[in-house]
């Protein structure tokens, strides 16, 4: 038997076999998702396609993805609260058909939270991993989005711009362009003067520069910008001594921060940027960043638009 295709391997081979061969070579974008969903999965798997796609009254939960009593029709539920934006909203539905491609054969039915991910156990944190790495890469086509992005400077006005295009949260586009960015990089989330999350890219990881939200409560810097009583409204980039966020780094190492203030979901959200580095880091050292999962790219945050993805 062949072995199950990884969740982004899963989602390129829908946007290059079955949506670019449709729209004539090139990605529809923002991705057609609802109709594609519920097209493709009557053709696809007609024993038990998914029928229904719609917004529920879910408090606590993001989405929900559920068979009828005889399993032969699925139906995707997504929390359509007032204060949910479309762009979370479409988040929530690609996490859901991923669950669906992925993992269906597995689970009965999949009840997605909006709690801080780091609260599920690992066959939990797992499974939606793997629903948001799916959910990012349907999303946000990976040639696509380099094209966006590359040569670019880091800000917020390019990552806004690519949460249009993709019709997603300002969130997912951070998590997503970190993958790419050419420096050492770290995308966080911080409220009340603590990390709620953080995500380093390779080259931030190798060098030993990551914030282990999962391991202990990481508070911010008081001269950082993200500090309360230092934060403003609009967008605002700082420079500060690296050693200020990562102690470990030599004395002069430049850091710039760039934050911006999200009222929606009542958290400030922000990139770090250093320059290269050499990898230092020690075995133990390897082992936490191992644990906290910062060497698999993005995949998780989006879904919580909240505390952490959608």
């Amino acid at each position: 038997m062949e072995p199950p295709k990884s969740p982004k391997a899963t989602a390129n081979d829908l946007l290059s076999k079955v949506i670019k061969p449709v729209f004539g070579g090139t990605y529809p974008l923002p991705i057609p998702l609802v109709e594609f969903i519920t097209d493709y999965t009557r053709q696809r798997f007609p024993s038990d396609p998914i029928t229904e796609i719609k917004g529920a009254d879910l408090p606590g939960f993001e989405g929900m993805l559920r068979p009828n009593k005889t399993r032969i029709r699925w139906q995707i539920l997504y929390n359509d609260a007032a204060d949910t934006s479309p762009g979370r909203i479409r988040f929530t539905q690609a996490h859901e058909f991923g669950h669906y491609l992925l993992h269906r054969q597995k689970r009965d039915a999949f009840s997605c939270r909006d709690a801080d991910m780091v609260e599920w156990d690992a066959v939990e944190a797992g499974i939606e991993k793997e629903a948001d790495a799916f959910a990012a890469t349907f999303l946000m086509p990976t040639d696509d989005l380099r094209q966006q992005v590359s040569g670019q400077p880091p800000s917020f006005d390019l990552l806004s711009h690519c949460a249009t295009r993709y019709e997603v949260s300002l969130m997912a586009a951070m998590l997503k362009w970190v993958e790419f960015a050419p420096k050492r990089a770290v995308v966080l989330a911080v409220r009340d003067d603590f990390v709620l999350w953080a995500r380093a890219n390779g080259a931030a990881f190798k060098s030993g520069v990551y914030l282990p939200t999962r391991k202990r409560t990481i508070p911010v810097p008081p001269k950082s910008v993200f500090h309360k009583r230092n934060r403003v409204g609009q967008a605002e980039v700082n420079a500060i001594p690296a050693q200020g966020w990562f102690p470990r780094e030599p004395a002069g190492m430049p850091l710039t921060e760039m934050s911006v203030v999200s009222d929606q979901y009542r958290l400030t959200l922000g990139i770090l940027l250093l320059p290269d580095a050499e990898r230092r880091y020690r075995r133990e050292e390897e082992s936490e960043a191992d644990d906290e999962g910062l060497e698999s790219t993005i995949d998780r945050f989006e879904r919580y638009g909240k505390p952490i993805i959608r």
